[in-house]
């Protein structure tokens, strides 16, 4: 395959390495792989059909849920954000889709529909994270409120999240899971850990665990672990060398003339940019993988462009492939560079940018 403009390979094959590996953190607990933001920008729907093994799907939005639905997915569906108004319950009730419930609003509306199937529930409790969640205070009525509904399943789910789980040093985990002990019982079905809590706190999965980053060969942790090594990409970002020039010491690049050469070198135009989803913050010296090495980015990131200093001896042409983050160049350390996330780069993908299946 050659590629000429932006392309996301994406990897079954990686894709269920890492399933593997977050079952083997977690071989007692049901996985529910979490799939927003169109799976952390690897594709929706072809990635929960990638996933038959998978228990149950988490999706942010009703209408990623509905689509999966289309997609012929059949596993239990779960709007981890609940449902943000009353007439989107007859949806829930006709896809046949878990939800969350986090406030007095949601509950009262669930309490109160006129619907044709029962629903199931996850609550989610507010354990110190403080974003969703009811408070500690209110688990029992609402559990008891739910469980004398008309409209909900038997066997409701108590959730929380983790604000700190990727750092080992951070005591902020061990005060939510206390405190999530103390408010559950064994006989309830539980759900606390995200990708990082999967890795490195076991006494957090419960009977559900939630990977989301993990999925797609990215360590969750802030520190090097274990994980790090055992996760594989599953995209990885490519695109062609468009143009290949020798600048002269003192000649400047791009918008700005952000970056000047030190020394006489050849600059490469790779066809990647903003447009893309590439960071356009990417500073000088980001990383990108050519021809078995690293080069540097030089000079801003435009729309559809970037440039990198491919160095004083040349030994590329136009049309070979750089690797902008993947196999041979983790999203996390371009992630540095931009001063962002590995989640915001991967979501980024933009629709021009081509989607190419491998090892399906």
């Amino acid at each position: 395959m050659t590629i000429r403009t932006a392309t996301a390979l994406i990897d079954f094959k990686a894709l269920d390495n890492n399933y593997r590996v977050t079952k083997s953190y977690a071989p007692n607990s049901k996985v529910l792989a979490v799939l927003k933001a169109n799976a952390y920008g690897h594709g929706l729907e072809l990635i929960a059909q990638a996933l038959p093994q998978a228990d149950a799907f988490g999706v942010a939005r009703i209408d990623e849920a509905i689509a999966l639905r289309h997609a012929g997915i059949k596993q239990p569906i779960v709007l981890l954000e609940g449902f943000f108004s009353s007439d989107e319950l007859t949806l829930l009730s006709e896809y046949n889709l878990d939800t969350v419930i986090h406030n007095i609003e949601q509950l009262n509306a669930l309490a109160s529909a006129n619907i044709k199937s029962l629903i199931s529930v996850w609550l989610k409790i507010d354990t110190g994270m403080h974003r969703l969640g009811i408070a500690p205070d209110d688990v029992s009525s609402f559990t008891q409120i739910l469980k004398r509904s008309k409209n909900v399943k038997r066997g409701i789910v108590f959730m929380s999240h983790l604000g700190c789980a990727d750092d080992i040093n951070n005591p902020s985990t061990t005060l939510q899971l206390q405190l999530f002990k103390q408010l559950t019982t064994s006989e309830n079905k539980c759900s606390l850990a995200n990708s990082a809590a999967i890795c490195a706190w076991p006494d957090t999965h419960f009977d559900w665990v939630r990977p989301g980053l993990m999925l797609y060969g990215v360590s969750p942790m802030l520190a090097p672990n274990k994980a790090y090594k055992a996760l594989q990409p599953v995209m990885t970002l490519k695109s062609g060398i468009i143009s290949i020039r020798k600048i002269a010491k003192g000649n400047s690049v791009g918008y700005g003339a952000a970056w000047t050469s030190n020394k006489a070198t050849y600059i490469a135009v790779i066809a990647i940019g903003y447009g893309d989803g590439y960071p356009r913050h990417a500073e000088n010296g980001t990383p990108v993988y050519i021809n078995g090495r690293i080069v540097s980015l030089v000079g801003r990131v435009s729309m559809d462009m970037i440039t990198v200093d491919l160095g004083e001896q040349l030994i590329d042409k136009v049309g070979d492939e750089a690797t902008l983050w993947g196999v041979n160049l983790p999203v996390e350390e371009v992630a540095k560079y931009a001063t962002t996330i590995p989640y915001e780069l991967l979501c980024n993908i933009s629709r021009r940018v081509k989607i190419s299946l491998i090892n399906n």
